[in-house]
């Protein structure tokens, strides 16, 4: 009988005591999801340690996990309990077995300690000597003959695997270690992830802020020879370095890891060039990938990623100290490690888990910043094709065809005459198609099943098993194969505009078509067909799903709990509806804490009536009224005389925020605001965002005093650049202004498609008996989603405001709507205290009276 895990009353490893009982409360609600095997969708505002939480909850699991899996060891070492042996018997075998066990662990600490001193060389090194730049030969002069465009061997009739015998080898030499026992070591691990690396580079400060670390008092042999006083400084640098003692590691993609200079400067897409390196031989191989008879430098790179946490960053930089492949060295650290982080792709995509060697089986996942889950999921499940590239991708088919016909296998040529006809059929149609609808401009779409589509490209692409063709160009690498040979002969031809047109090393065009035909061919009622009008000549065939769940399914089923975290997740009803409908109520639960700050500190209005009475409702159809947006301006002027420091106006769309900006300038409001405070406008190109926020920062810090007039007005758009992921803490935001509400487009070809999906489920499921939860009779499921996917866009927009213990705003809700029950999807620790001002005069009141008591 397995021995349960009581959840702990507190915990010894969190940084601050005592902690705030929202915290507390947090880490015990997560040490028994993960001890019960549950999913959890967790809401932790920014600012209340949520990281700090979520890493102290699941790795002090861990160690009492350690500790159940070494005694249960220990115990079935030592015999059974009915065992007819003498107890001195069985006490002295488990003591041999326990000092066995403590040998090992001392040994991997001994290890890992010594690849901490070799670091600390190779940094004192890198100070002193530039390293030598590696030869080139094998990247750029190489001599190429047609025999290298044949393709693979294999014909993808009983492999799924997509790489070569010659890759597949090399590939499991990389993740083979024989320094290990072959019994695969079990160690149950936290697989942390996140949308972007910048978000999980804040996850390694924290991890160090634990208080885990428990330095060993054993001193290997090698370290005898030195004198007491280094033996001391020794020891001080292990501690230093040592102060998490969990075994990381940072998974990223070739483009964050790749130190190959040569590859990443030739503006390739580094996993094909990559892959086209690792099966070659002698000087044509990469430089930093240690060959067979020097495997021990990949091990001890294995060691040296393990002995201190690294960042993608850091995990680059030791790559290049090292001289070998960070990409391929994390991977290898992946079996040891206890807490592995990395971006939300690389974990929720089956194919990228499986080329990592990711076995989330009885394993902990957490998510953070999940609010963004579902828009992901739905974002990975989507393949888009254009009709340019559709018709360079058969044009580089029939051109190799031809030839190669006499040197292709029979096999081989029947896979790509059957592809080619594909390609035919698909263009003639998308041709056709946009000759019938070109008159209606760009935008114009049509939406219809993969069904349709395939009776629409008629019998001779129905009798196409697209699935193998599909596992075919994967396993044969035909189309870099055909690619490679197209743009070879462009180089060698007179057409300069082709020539022009060549990127070395580009993503082919028929991998596009691969994507395409496996959608096509696993489609399901879940998933739609959208072709579009791009343009006057681009036309897009797009298949999307429409449910976020089959993606994520698999994670769910394999790992022992799945935690979802964001600063708010509300609504969570949705979250579940959309992703665990399958699962049983009893393995779902949540958690939404409050915040840490005083409820003297937020103020929160939902302002129903503007300075003249009317009620106050920013509806698309009213956003370019003259007179609603003159009473706006005169709304937030009257604001900017009473909110000190820095005020953020959030608008539902950009249209509507530029229809303002011009209205605003042409009647001097815009003037006006300036007078009070310095104006700023959230920029449409990605580049000028972060001079914008620079600028706005610094016009926020000239005026400290809470008493002085001026600041600065910041203008942004809801779901934008400036709504999400960013720091507008103390004066940079003393009060968020939200204006109506962002409802998406219901001209959308795709989301009216889902809403209609929602809807259809919705009817069948209210019959049905089934183990997850069901939506109550008569609510319209559609207009739930379309209301929430609204309430979630606000929320994360809200959130810019409150980023600590000590911090204060002012959230002002500018729409009538927000007073009614739409208010019970803001996040509990704003909603419980909402006020709604039934006139202007009393929103004026309030803030005066909030802003005084901070003075």
């Amino acid at each position: 009988m397995t021995l349960e895990l009581a959840t702990p009353n507190s915990f010894p490893a969190f940084p601050y005591t005592p902690p705030y009982s929202i915290q507390d409360d947090l880490m015990r609600h997560l040490y028994t999801v993960i001890e019960q095997r549950k999913v959890t969708i967790v809401e932790s505002p920014t600012g209340t340690g949520k990281t700090l939480s979520l890493l102290c909850a699941s790795l002090t699991w861990l160690n009492d996990e350690k500790n159940r899996a070494r005694k249960g060891r220990l115990d079935n070492m030592a015999g059974p309990s009915s065992s007819k042996e003498p107890q001195w018997v069985i006490d002295q075998t488990r003591e041999r077995h326990q000092r066995e066990l403590e040998d090992k662990e001392n040994e991997i600490k001994e290890r890992l300690a010594r690849a901490r001193r070799r670091e600390r060389e190779l940094k004192k090194r890198a100070k002193f000597h530039k390293k030598p730049r590696l030869s080139t030969k094998a990247l750029s002069d190489m001599e190429v003959n047609e025999d290298d465009f044949l393709p693979e061997s294999d014909t993808g009739e009983d492999e799924d695997d997509n790489l070569s015998p010659a890759v597949r080898a090399l590939m499991a030499r990389i993740n083979a270690d024989p320094s290990r026992d072959e019994e695969e070591p079990t160690c149950t691990k936290i697989y942390y992830a996140s949308r972007t690396h910048s978000q999980l580079t804040q996850v390694l400060p924290e991890l160090k802020r634990l208080k885990l670390s428990v330095v060993s008092e054993n001193i290997s042999a090698e370290e005898n020879i030195f004198s007491n006083g280094m033996k001391r400084k020794v020891k001080e640098e292990e501690e230093e370095e040592n102060a998490c003692h969990t075994n990381a590691v940072a998974l990223g993609s070739r483009k964050h890891l790749c130190i190959n200079d040569d590859l990443r400067s030739k503006s390739m897409d580094l996993d094909e060039a990559c892959r086209e390196l690792l099966g070659e031989k002698g000087e044509k191989r990469c430089p930093h990938l240690p060959p067979l008879e020097e495997e021990f430098r990949m091990n001890d790179f294995r060691d040296q990623i393990l002995a201190t946490p690294k960042d993608i960053e850091d995990l680059a930089t030791a790559g290049r100290l090292s001289d070998i492949c960070p990409y391929f060295g994390s991977r290898r650290a992946i079996p040891q490690a206890e807490l592995v982080t990395l971006p939300y792709n690389l974990l929720l995509q089956k194919s990228s888990r499986e080329a990592l060697g990711i076995d989330l089986s009885n394993q902990i996942v957490i998510i953070d910043e999940a609010h963004n889950l579902i828009t992901t999921l739905l974002s990975l499940s989507t393949v888009r094709v254009s009709l340019s590239t559709l018709r360079i991708s058969l044009q580089q088919v029939s051109i190799y065809v031809t030839k190669f016909r006499n040197r292709l296998s029979a096999q081989h040529l029947l896979h790509l005459q059957r592809l080619r006809a594909f390609l035919e059929e698909l263009q003639k149609y998308l041709s056709e198609w946009k000759s019938n609808f070109k008159d209606n401009g760009p935008g114009k779409s049509e939406v219809i099943s993969a069904s349709e589509l395939m009776e629409r490209l008629g019998k001779k692409a129905i009798g196409i098993n697209m699935l193998a063709i599909e596992r075919y160009l994967k396993s044969s690498k035909i189309a870099r194969k055909i690619s490679g040979y197209a743009d070879k002969q462009a180089e060698k031809g007179d057409d300069e505009k082709a020539r022009r047109s060549i990127r070395k090393g580009a993503i082919p065009p028929l991998h596009a078509i691969e994507d395409l035909m496996l959608a096509l061919a696993g489609a399901t009622d879940d998933g739609r067909v959208i072709l579009s009008l791009a343009g006057k000549e681009e036309v897009e065939i797009k298949y999307q799903l429409l449910n976020p769940s089959p993606h994520f399914k698999d994670v769910v089923e394999e790992a022992r709990a799945v935690i979802l975290a964001g600063g708010t997740m509300s609504p969570i009803s949705d979250v579940i509806n959309q992703l665990f409908s399958y699962l049983p109520p009893e393995r779902i639960t949540n958690f939404s804490c409050g915040h840490i700050i005083p409820s003297s500190n937020l103020l929160t209005i939902a302002l129903t009536k503007g300075p003249k009475g009317g009620e106050l409702e920013y509806k698309a159809s009213r956003q370019s009224d003259p007179q609603v947006i003159a009473e706006l301006g005169q709304i937030i002027l009257n604001f900017t005389h009473t909110v000190p420091g820095g005020m953020i106006v959030f608008f539902p769309s950009y249209n509507f925020l530029n229809t303002a900006k011009e209205a605003w300038r042409s009647t001097g409001v815009l003037d006006k605001f300036n007078i009070k405070k310095k104006v700023f406008f959230e920029p449409e190109d990605n580049t000028a965002v972060e001079s914008t926020l620079q600028e706005y920062t610094a016009a926020v810090q000239t005026v400290s005093d809470l008493k002085s007039k001026g600041g600065a007005l910041l203008f942004a758009v809801i779901g934008a650049k400036l709504s999400e992921g960013l720091n507008f803490k103390d004066d940079l935001a003393r009060a968020v202004l939200v204006v109506g509400m962002p409802f998406a487009n219901l001209g959308s070809s795709e989301l009216k498609e889902r809403l209609k999906y929602v809807k259809r489920l919705e009817e069948k499921n209210l019959d049905e008996k089934g183990p997850g939860p069901k939506i109550t009779k008569g609510k319209d499921a559609a207009a739930e989603l379309y209301e929430n996917m609204c309430m979630n866009a606000v929320n994360q927009s809200i959130g810019r405001a409150i980023r600590h213990q000590g911090d204060w705003a002012a959230l002002i809700l500018l729409d009538r709507r927000y007073a009614s029950g739409i208010r019970n999807k803001l996040p509990k620790w704003i909603g419980n205290d909402l006020k709604v001002a039934q006139s202007f005069g009393q929103a004026v009141k309030e803030m005066g009276a909030f802003y005084r008591s901070k003075k």
